[in-house]
């Protein structure tokens, strides 16, 4: 890595073959490229210090910043323009992007795809296994979740997809499996327990399916 490309605090972390794009900024106690379990359990195995182990970092796009006590582990890819706020944690086999905000205290629980132009505020819990298209807003302390039957019963995870131009409200909560349409909104507080159509509103607990607005037709100007 060429270091006169890119800025990074001394106070932290990259490890693996880690790679860093032009222009992009790492503030403070940032750790990069953090070995995913399988990796991490191989490095204490063989009783290898972790900047001696060779293995897949993670890769930033160009012109990110990567704000403080940020974690990203190893077997992540951001596009570029990525931001994140403070205390991010984003796991290991995430596909990230092109101009995509992750805020403060996100945690993104890996194997996530997410597209380009994607917000998502601070707060917000992402299980594995989940889809998120391009345009689409999350508001704060929303949770996905990717479980139905919590430690009683087997279950192939599998958490919700959001669809292109879908916007979530503030401390919404989106149960395992559902789809949020197209151009679809999901109220602040709301409980989704099934599918919400394209263009369509989701109000409530459990979440009520409502028209949505003339003039709510359009994409997230993300």
């Amino acid at each position: 890595m060429n270091s006169t490309e890119f800025k990074i605090h001394n106070s932290s972390k990259i490890y693996g073959n880690s790679v860093i794009g032009k222009g992009t900024v790492i503030m403070e106690n940032v750790i990069l490229g953090y070995p995913e379990h399988r990796v991490l359990m191989e490095i204490l195995e063989q009783n290898v210090e972790i900047e001696n182990y060779d293995f897949p970092g993670c890769t930033i796009g160009p012109d990110s910043i990567i704000r403080a006590g940020s974690t990203i582990f190893s077997n992540v890819k951001t596009g570029k323009n990525f931001k994140t706020g403070h205390n991010v944690m984003i796991r290991e086999n995430t596909e990230i992007g092109d101009n995509v905000l992750i805020g403060t205290n996100v945690i993104i629980d890996g194997h996530v795809k997410i597209g380009n132009n994607v917000s998502i505020q601070g707060n917000v819990y992402i299980p594995t296994n989940v889809v998120i298209e391009d345009h689409v807003f999350i508001g704060p302390c929303a949770v996905l979740a990717n479980d139905k039957y919590p430690i009683r019963k087997k279950y192939d995870l599998k958490g919700p997809i959001l669809r292109k131009g879908s916007s979530i409200g503030a401390n919404a909560t989106l149960l395992p499996g559902i789809e949020i349409g197209e151009g679809a909104m999901v109220a602040g507080g709301a409980l989704v327990t099934k599918n919400v159509p394209a263009w369509k509103l989701a109000v409530g607990a459990p979440a009520r399916i409502q028209e949505l607005s003339e003039d709510m037709m359009e994409l997230n100007r993300i």
